[in-house]
């Protein structure tokens, strides 16, 4: 993996943290984006080190999602089984499945399987291989919906 590469999949681990903390607090994006700036993207906390991102794909997506959130949404409540609904998906499938929307819709510069990859990879920190598969259904399905 070229460097590159490391610094994005590093965004888009972090856009997903920051979507996350959005959803939990409420905090302007504006914020957010320079909190993760300054004190996150990069940096060691508590003996742990983050890779360096590229904050302006970070942004992308962070700023993406949250603009286009209800068609985002719309797109993957569409795939969802029937009976369920992005609320019944808990925080951070949320935003996993959000950030790579948004980036299946918006983002034609990274290929389809790169995209649905990268967020099969980023399920695999926060869940067992079950949910990662989910991932992988759903934005695959998405992908369908959004490009051809």
């Amino acid at each position: 993996m070229n460097d590159r590469s490391k610094s994005r999949s590093a965004a888009r681990l972090a856009a997903v943290q920051a979507l996350y903390q959005l959803e939990m607090e409420g905090t302007p994006v504006h914020v957010l984006l320079h909190e993760f700036h300054q004190h996150r993207l990069g940096a060691t906390i508590e003996d742990v080190t983050y890779a360096p991102a590229e904050e302006p794909f970070f942004d992308d997506v962070v700023t993406g999602v949250d603009k286009r959130r209800d068609e985002i949404d719309a797109l993957i409540a569409a795939r969802l089984s029937s009976g369920w609904s992005l609320d019944r998906l808990d925080k951070p499938m949320r935003q996993i499945l959000r950030a790579g929307t948004y980036e299946l819709l918006a983002r034609a510069d990274v290929g389809t399987g790169t995209v649905i990859s990268e967020y099969v990879d980023v399920a695999h920190a926060f869940y067992d291989k079950r949910e990662s598969g989910f991932v992988n259904g759903l934005l695959d399905g998405v992908s369908k919906d959004v490009r051809t």
